[in-house]
């Protein structure tokens, strides 16, 4: 037999993609296109979805209802609940003042309490140095309070009050019996130049006996008041230096002692002495006496 041959017009199939197939398979291979396929087209679908969805009003306000339920509820759940107020580190007098600033009404949500608002109320209080807001475990808004400490008590025009080291007046006093116990200091601008004012307080401490104060003199220099209605007046320069020049003098010669009412330290090379009108008197009458007797 003779062999089968095919026909000549039979051609092979081309095993090459068609112009469309081999353009898609083209643009599979770009990464921006796979990534609009992946992300770009669904993204733009549930966008449409849900503008179409909510452009009706009435689907919109029963959404942002649910949304505000779920919240409350979540917001509202035992664990986020508190129930009291600590605060630590204050007087009782202070912590009944920090009560009043921040009238919460117990229990509520920690999701309604404003700490940083709360801290600043409670840090604007005259007594308050500084203060930490923060809400513990078991429901308890803790507040943590820095109170100012006083070290003097400063008496002005307007009446008598407490002094901390910064020189921070943060409480008033009725009577100067209550802080028997702390310095006073006297006069317009004592609180600025407090520092200096401790200095010549701790100097004078040999006179703690009679020490009354010490007096700012036109927000410029110092007086030391004592008792007996004496007064040491002390140089704008160098206070603390004058006042152990007195005291020097005071242990040598009882300069405060005597009839003295007045030591004025201002001339730093001429200090001066004022006597008592009666300590005045007696001298003039012995001086009188002296000359009479040197005439006979």
């Amino acid at each position: 037999m003779s062999e089968m041959r095919a026909p000549r017009h039979m051609t092979k199939s081309d095993p090459a993609p068609s112009r469309w197939n081999y353009r898609y398979q083209r643009l599979m291979l770009t990464p921006l296109f796979r990534r609009v396929l992946r992300v770009g087209v669904p993204f733009t679908l549930a966008l449409g979805v849900g503008l179409i969805y909510f452009a009706n009003e009435a689907r919109r306000d029963g959404f942002n209802l649910a949304v505000s339920e779920m919240r409350a509820e979540f917001e509202n759940r035992p664990e986020f609940m508190v129930k009291l107020m600590a605060i630590d580190g204050a007087t009782v007098e202070l912590a009944e003042d920090i009560r009043e600033i921040v009238p919460l009404d117990f229990p509520l949500s920690s999701f309604e309490l404003e700490l940083e608002t709360i801290r600043q109320d409670v840090a604007g209080l005259q007594a308050v140095k500084s203060a930490r807001v923060k809400v513990k475990s078991g429901g308890i808004l803790q507040i943590d309070i820095e109170e100012r400490q006083p070290v003097a008590v400063w008496r002005t025009t307007q009446g008598l009050e407490l002094l901390d080291a910064e020189g921070v007046a943060f409480r008033a006093l009725d009577s100067r019996f209550e802080r028997a116990d702390l310095p006073l200091i006297a006069g317009d601008g004592a609180s600025q130049a407090l520092a200096e004012a401790m200095q010549i307080l701790a100097v004078a401490a040999p006179l703690q006996d009679r020490l009354r104060g010490v007096a700012r003199i036109g927000d410029r220099r110092w007086d030391v008041v004592l008792d007996r209605d004496q007064r040491i007046m002390l140089p704008e320069e160098r206070p603390v230096q004058a006042l152990q020049r007195v005291l020097a003098l005071n242990t040598a010669r009882d300069l405060l002692g005597r009839d003295v009412t007045v030591v004025d330290m201002r001339v730093a090379h001429r200090p001066t002495i004022r006597m008592s009108e009666a300590a005045t008197r007696e001298r003039w009458k012995a001086r009188a006496t002296e000359v009479k007797v040197e005439e006979q």
